[in-house]
């Protein structure tokens, strides 16, 4: 009988685990490879659509043209999802 109370506290415990801290974890994980894939995604549309800028970036070592250009690239891609509904 003790073992039983055991595992049922067990399970208690493993279910609180699963919907509470491991399901926040997992959550936050998912956040945080969406938003990487989206910069991912537009610094290779940026890199395909202007080379130009992205060697001058690397070379001169000052980004904040090039994140000037990623933020619009992101903006006219938010703006354009926006524009169906």
């Amino acid at each position: 009988m003790g073992t039983a109370d055991v595992n049922g506290s067990d399970d208690a415990v493993r279910r609180g685990l699963v919907d509470g801290g491991v399901g926040k974890v997992v959550t936050v994980a998912v956040l945080v490879a969406s938003i990487a894939a989206i910069i991912v995604g537009a610094t290779i549309w940026l890199l395909l659509t202007d080379p130009v800028a992205v060697a001058n970036a690397v070379e001169t070592g000052e980004v904040s043209p090039l994140v000037r250009q990623l933020a619009a690239v992101l903006y006219d891609a938010l703006i354009g999802l926006l524009g169906y509904f």
